[in-house]
């Protein structure tokens, strides 16, 4: 009969869904282990990490730490990119068992030891004085017990903190024109310029402003009606450049310490050679017709989704995966993905596999506005990155309510706070004025690792189609904008930027402890050595109190420098006054 082992391992971390998906982590980071281990009895513990490299086979040992209570402990710190394995190793140390027991013996004053130094001498294999037994060194690893092996992501930095910037190039003069803006770019402090599809856009029921259903002849179309007569997916639109002039952009990027982001949107215009080359790859209606994309009451004519249930699914997804390739290949190493969540979990899981088997170091960005379990399931599928519902969450409770739930989704989650994008308008920067544009940029900038703007953002932009609804007004989506780098937002980008890069504190996401402020319009955060307070009232000047608690560890008076005024103030653990211009805000960071 096959019995448990007496030591048990229980209760491991990190650990995603009982390890059916892998935790989290960066190159360079430490990871925290833990485990619980009990047996039953007063024999003496030991226990040690044991960590294994992507493509290696030799296991790494870490010794654990007793944290009291049968909680242990123990970190690592991994290079390079990959998936990593770790396990949790347990067993009885003999010597330091009879150790354990024949110190509390001569603490209660026991005078004759006879017995206890023969058990000393079987054990150690020589006779010995007391002196000599408790100074001996350790014996054997009996009862060795393993705990399931865990996998842990590893990937680099940009994967968890990074500032975007999402730009249609055809508003920039193609791709020479945004290499020429580059070095502006990367002055402002951005790590990521993200661009929406640059493939050929299609001519069969191509939208025109305004999403409009008929098109001119001079409209450029949505760029993610992706295919014509000129190429699909691999291919790009003549009018922003060649293949190689966005290779060359791409490389110029890299020299400026920037990385060019493309869009992966699998779908396909009626012009896309697949629908000639693999009609077996779409959906068709029984009539036989085509059916193209929708998500009421949003129509989209001009584009068709693939048939994930297509006889040919292997074809299929290889091509969606040659696709990536064909980018990364080209140098392109951070993908925002289109509606993920649309898309079969299985096929995300197989592809992300596919392609960090080529190159490690890719980061994807899932664009899933979607119920709370489908945006987590794609996170543990492989997802580095999630946009989230911030754009929506605007008041004190929202916020709060939004930070704990991803606080809770952490080992596997990593949020990318866009303060706006092309299709969403928020009413608050409707109607808020540039109060609301400063309070929103200082949220995302802070509260987030990783946040990016949409252009136009800096500049304020804050028209919609028509009341009630998010849409911009002569959306971009739809026509060619005159886009130049002369908002009256940057400098401010440029400051929260440089700060960002700074301060540790606010490049992650685990650290964040709420303050208490007294007000509703005010709210209060800390990142270990940075307080942050922002006006969310976009109206009014706003006072009230920031409660630092002392369970921060600070002293009970210290000096803070605000990162964004320049000047110092006294503050202490306790009650802080404080008062903000409409949308304003403090960062606050602790001078030493």
């Amino acid at each position: 009969m096959s019995l448990a082992p007496r030591i048990q391992i229980q209760s491991l971390t990190p650990l995603v869904d009982c390890g059916r998906y892998p935790a989290k982590a960066c190159a360079g980071d430490e990871v925290r282990v833990e485990a619980t281990i009990v047996r039953d009895g007063h024999e003496v513990l030991g226990a040690a990490l044991r960590t294994k490299a992507p493509g290696t086979r030799r296991w790494a040992e870490e010794p654990m730490t007793d944290l009291g209570n049968d909680r242990w402990a123990a970190s690592f710190t991994p290079e390079p990119c990959g998936r990593w394995s770790y396990r949790v190793e347990a067993w009885l140390d003999p010597v330091a068992s009879f150790q354990w027991e024949l110190r509390r013996k001569v603490e209660a004053g026991k005078a004759d030891f006879t017995s206890e130094l023969a058990e000393g001498a079987l054990l150690l294999e020589r006779e010995v004085t007391v002196e000599e037994a408790l100074a001996a060194g350790p014996g054997q690893r009996l009862e060795l017990t393993r705990s399931e092996t865990v996998e842990v992501d590893v990937d680099r930095t940009l994967a968890r903190f990074g500032s975007w910037y999402e730009l249609f190039p055809r508003s920039w003069g193609g791709f020479a024109g945004v290499e020429r803006q580059l070095p502006r770019f990367a002055e402002l402090g951005f790590d990521v310029l993200y661009l929406p599809p640059i493939h050929p856009i299609g001519h069969t029921n191509r939208k025109g402003p305004n999403n409009a259903l008929k098109a001119g002849p001079a409209d450029p179309g949505s760029p993610w009606a992706i295919g014509s007569e000129e190429g699909g997916h691999t291919a790009v639109h003549r009018e922003l450049g060649t293949l190689k002039d966005f290779e060359r952009l791409v490389e110029s990027a890299r020299g400026h310490e920037l990385e060019i982001a493309l869009d992966y949107a699998i779908q396909c215009s009626p012009d896309h050679p697949w629908l000639r080359e693999h009609p077996e790859w779409f959906h068709r209606r029984p009539d036989g017709t085509l059916k193209y994309a929708e998500n009421p009451p949003k129509r989209y004519q001009d584009i068709y989704n693939v048939n994930f249930d297509s006889e040919d699914r292997e074809g299929l997804w290889n091509a969606l995966r040659d696709v990536m390739l064909f980018w990364v290949e080209r140098g392109v190493r951070v993908f925002r993905v289109d509606n993920p969540h649309t898309k079969p979990v299985p096929f995300w899981e197989w592809l992300i596999g596919e392609v960090r088997a080529r190159d490690p170091e890719v980061v994807l960005l899932s664009e899933a506005f979607t119920r709370p379990a489908m945006m987590t399931t794609l996170a543990k599928a492989g997802f580095h990155q999630s946009y989230t519902y911030f754009t929506w969450k605007n008041t004190k409770g929202e916020l709060y309510e939004l930070m704990e739930q991803l606080l809770d989704w952490s080992p596997f989650l990593r949020p990318n706070f866009f303060v706006n994008t092309p299709d969403i308008l928020h009413e608050y920067l409707q109607g808020g004025g540039r109060p609301a544009f400063q309070a929103r940029l200082v949220l995302a900038a802070t509260l987030s690792p990783s946040y990016g703007i949409y252009s136009g953002f800096e500049s304020l932009e804050n028209v919609p189609a028509r009341e009630g609804s998010e849409e911009y007004l002569d959306s971009e989506k739809y026509e060619v904008k005159e886009r130049r780098l002369d908002g009256e937002l940057l400098p401010l980008v440029k400051r929260l930027n440089a700060i960002r890069r700074e301060h540790a504190a606010l490049q992650r996401l685990e650290n964040l402890r709420f303050l208490e402020t007294e007000n509703e319009q005010l709210i209060a955060y800390a990142k270990d050595d940075v307080l942050v307070v922002v006006n969310l009232d976009p109206r009014s000047e706003q006072e009230g109190v920031t409660v630092v608690p002392a369970a921060l560890g600070l002293p009970p008076a210290f000096t803070v420098r605000d990162l964004l005024a320049g000047d110092d103030h006294a503050w202490r653990i306790g009650r802080n006054y404080v008062r903000l211009e409409p949308g304003g805000a403090h960062v606050l960071h602790l001078r030493k």
